[in-house]
């Protein structure tokens, strides 16, 4: 009798548990698709015509008649001008993504150690720049005079590449680290250099594709410190091309606008939807390498119990 009490219990939690699991997964899935219908009209919209589109707003279905290529002829015009914005946006990216993850975790490795006796007193100096700065103007000042930031690539790989959050997401995750291990090396003769290369970069595997994701989305999303150091076209980032190049047609639109004079129609909101797809492409196809590290980096810096 109590054998079968058991399993209708199971049985029950069984069917419990199955109730659960679709409800989220229909919860999950409605989830997915909202995030991903922006996406899927900013796509339809840049093959979309821009009269379609000034008069009837973003289709949900693409139309054979509304269609036209007309915005990314306008965005792909200079083709090399493109392939050279790619190129230094992809050179800055892997740079400094892994100058960013470097500096990191190894600070975040140090600030993790008990035995160090002044983790503390340094740890306040980095969240203190979290919350106060010198500003702007002292700021360009610094790195246009005293550091020759101007048309360097120093000026697109330096001013990011330490981030406090992520040295903080690197301190907590090392922080959970057995600290048996290191006591071990040391006893075996290994320095710190030797521990933090052989043993605390393969334990953080998570911790290094989540620092890398976030590193690489922020230097390739970047544009303002082009915008600040760099005059040279020959080394606009890509964002910054993109961003320049359609302030263009929107400024020659508003002259012809304002002096009468006739100009071909120039698809400024197709424009902006093409720009989107050219400039998000590559990063949304490397996303699908590292997602699994995501939900796991999301906790890394959480506080343990």
């Amino acid at each position: 009798m109590t054998n079968q009490v058991v399993i209708n219990k199971r049985r029950r939690l069984s069917k419990d548990e199955l109730a659960v699991n679709i409800v989220g997964v229909v919860l999950i899935g409605i989830f997915a698709l909202i995030c991903v219908i922006p996406f899927y009209l900013i796509i339809i919209a840049s093959f979309t015509s821009e009269t379609s589109l000034i008069r009837n707003g973003y289709p949900l279905l693409p139309s054979i008649e509304n269609f036209s290529l007309d915005s990314y002829k306008l965005s792909l015009k200079n083709p090399i001008a493109i392939l050279k914005a790619y190129g230094t946006t992809i050179g800055v990216t892997v740079v400094g993504t892994f100058l960013s993850v470097l500096l990191a975790t190894m600070t975040g490795y140090v600030l993790s150690r008990k035995d160090f006796p002044w983790r503390n007193k340094f740890a306040f100096f980095y969240f203190f720049t979290t919350l106060f700065n010198g500003g702007l103007v002292p700021w360009y000042l610094l790195c246009v005079r005293y550091l020759n930031f101007k048309n360097s690539f120093a000026g697109l790989i330096l001013p990011l590449m330490f981030s406090v959050w992520n040295m903080i997401i690197a301190k907590s995750f090392m922080s959970g680290l057995p600290m048996e291990i290191t006591e071990s090396a040391k006893i075996d003769g290994a320095n710190d250099l030797v521990i933090f290369a052989k043993l605390i970069i393969p334990l953080s595997k998570p911790l290094l594709a989540t620092l890398s994701l976030f590193s690489a989305l922020a230097y390739w999303n970047d544009w303002y410190n082009c915008m600040l150091y760099v005059t040279d076209e020959n080394k606009f980032t890509l964002q910054y091309y993109l961003q320049r190049l359609l302030g263009s047609a929107e400024a020659m639109r508003i002259v012809a606008e304002k002096s009468g004079i006739a100009l071909p129609s120039i698809p400024i909101e197709s424009m902006k939807m093409s720009m989107t797809v050219i400039a998000t492409g590559p990063i949304v196809l490397l996303y699908p390498f590292v997602q699994r590290y995501f939900v796991k980096g999301l906790t890394i810096g959480a506080v343990k119990g």
